[in-house]
């Protein structure tokens, strides 16, 4: 696990961060022969999973079912049960599969505790830390810590977390089209990692921002939407960003593709396909 390399090897190392494929690179493996719009090979790449080995064939849901298992079982026995001499299984799943389930959304420690506690899946604060860690340095999730925007601070409870990868969560959790939101945050989300960005929850007194993106001393604020059609929609993803006051670029990242671009007061909306493809 990451955390256990850094500290057997302190000093003496060069970690080298990497990730599944991102839909510019998945894009680019498919045949020419398979003439789909960047709708269809969206679609396609949260089915098909990001991970390299899959792009090769033309895989059954059966077959890509099975390689997204074998990998979270590899991960969860190999890397996390055996190097934290985990006895119980069952509790390490349930808490990653409420934070699969719950991608997007703030989680902290006692909620995760008291949520599975009410289920009749108990376990203390202090065991499911030390899961939340474990899965965390498996790098099977990864934590998206809160920023307090006005008092310019990290907080230190109630992180956002996100899966690696949607069809290895989706496969796990099995959700519905309301996810698509948390979805496209989630693959957002793993786009600035890749870019090099540290990316925070903005914290705001009264709202939140998706992600404050930072990279070489420079700030960049993203919300995500599925759409903003409707009007009410738009005003409550706008009305975030518009309190926040400074000059860092802020983005409106959505599906749409009927008015898929526009400018609100210095507010740039565009389509997450261009971006996630870098056309835009």
């Amino acid at each position: 696990m990451s955390g256990e390399l850094a500290t057997l090897l302190t000093g003496r190392y060069v970690e080298l961060k990497m990730l599944p494929l991102s839909f510019k690179e998945f894009c680019s493996g498919l045949k020419e022969s398979q003439s789909l719009n960047n709708v269809q090979k969206f679609n396609l790449y949260l089915k098909q999973s990001s991970f390299p080995y899959l792009t090769k064939y033309r895989n059954t849901e059966r077959e890509v079912n099975n390689y997204l298992r074998d990998i979270y079982n590899s991960v969860l026995l190999k890397d996390i049960v055996a190097r934290l001499k985990i006895a119980d299984v069952t509790t390490l799943e349930n808490v990653a599969k409420f934070l699969l389930h719950n991608i997007g959304n703030v989680a902290s420690v006692s909620k995760i505790a008291n949520t599975l506690k009410s289920q009749g899946k108990g376990a203390d604060q202090k065991t499911v830390d030390k899961y939340l860690r474990g899965l965390t340095d498996s790098l099977l999730l990864y934590e998206a810590q809160r920023y307090n925007l006005k008092g310019k601070m990290f907080l230190s409870t109630n992180s956002k977390y996100y899966a690696v990868d949607i069809s290895l969560r989706n496969m796990l959790v099995k959700g519905s089209e309301s996810d698509i939101g948390h979805i496209l945050e989630n693959i957002v989300y793993l786009e600035l990692k890749r870019r090099g960005c540290n990316v925070y929850a903005g914290q705001l007194d009264d709202g939140e921002i998706d992600f404050v993106a930072v990279k070489d001393s420079e700030i960049v604020y993203y919300q995500v939407s599925a759409t903003v059609l409707d009007e009410n929609t738009l005003k409550r993803e706008l009305a975030p960003l518009r309190k926040v006051q400074d000059n860092y670029p802020k983005y409106l990242l959505t599906l749409d593709e009927i008015f898929g671009s526009a400018n609100y007061d210095g507010i740039k909306k565009i389509n997450v396909l261009d971006w996630l493809l870098g056309n835009r």
